[in-house]
């Protein structure tokens, strides 16, 4: 599979992208693969080329998620900082494949290379904005809206219009209970939004989802549009 099927790998000029290709190294990324963990230093970072990552925090005991992570970029940010760990867990949340490459490779490249570590800050600074508008939607947003908001996301980084999704996994992507999740679908099947299939959910309409996100999507996307090209 070509390192292009990753949108970050394949904003990048020719130069850059042969300083990493030579580093990168494919990998099958199960679900459930720990790619991060808490506050333990980070070996490799990834860039998926299908399937999704869910970068989680945890608190009061339960698990919420902050960010996802598909095709459009990677992980190991704090790598790309100049630091080596993070309080946050990163584990695949849909299946599918990529490539990695060893932390200690990345440092330099972006030792070698200012054009590289200035095309991956910006994309520290897209990831920045879908996790501040994250919070707000979860402060904001009705759960059925932010659930719209999530599938939406799920989608792009799928490209595929069935998510391999159940109600418990999104009630802990979400941070709510099971059944505030399934009142929630219900609410958006009854709209013919999306429907439910066998170990998963199928987006049946994407503009009208989006449309019902409303303000809840759309921001992020856009900003790493301005800052990815």
């Amino acid at each position: 599979m070509s390192s292009n099927n990753n949108h970050l790998l394949a904003s990048l000029s020719t130069d850059d992208l042969n300083l990493l290709q030579t580093h990168l190294e494919p990998v099958t990324l199960t679900v459930r693969k720990s790619l991060e963990k808490p506050n333990q230093r980070i070996n490799a970072a990834y860039f998926p080329e299908s399937g999704f990552a869910s970068i989680v925090t945890i608190q009061f005991s339960k698990q919420v998620e902050v960010g996802l992570v598909g095709r459009e970029g990677m992980t190991g940010l704090p790598i790309v900082l100049g630091n080596h760990r993070s309080p946050h867990s990163t584990y695949m949340q849909a299946a599918g494949e990529g490539h990695c490459i060893r932390a200690s490779d990345l440092r330099e490249a972006m030792r070698e290379s200012v054009s590289l570590r200035d095309s991956l800050l910006r994309y520290v600074q897209a990831f920045g904005v879908q996790t501040a508008h994250t919070a707000a939607c979860n402060a904001q947003s009705k759960l059925d809206k932010r659930l719209a908001r999530w599938l939406l996301m799920a989608h792009d980084r799928m490209g595929d219009d069935t998510l391999p999704l159940t109600h418990e996994f999104l009630s802990i992507m979400l941070g709510c209970r099971r059944a505030g999740v399934t009142e929630s679908v219900h609410s958006l099947k009854d709209q013919r939004l999306i429907r439910c299939v066998r170990g998963g959910i199928e987006v049946r309409d994407r503009k009208a989802l989006e449309r019902y996100a409303g303000e809840a999507y759309g921001v992020p996307e856009a900003e790493y549009r301005r800052l990815i090209h």
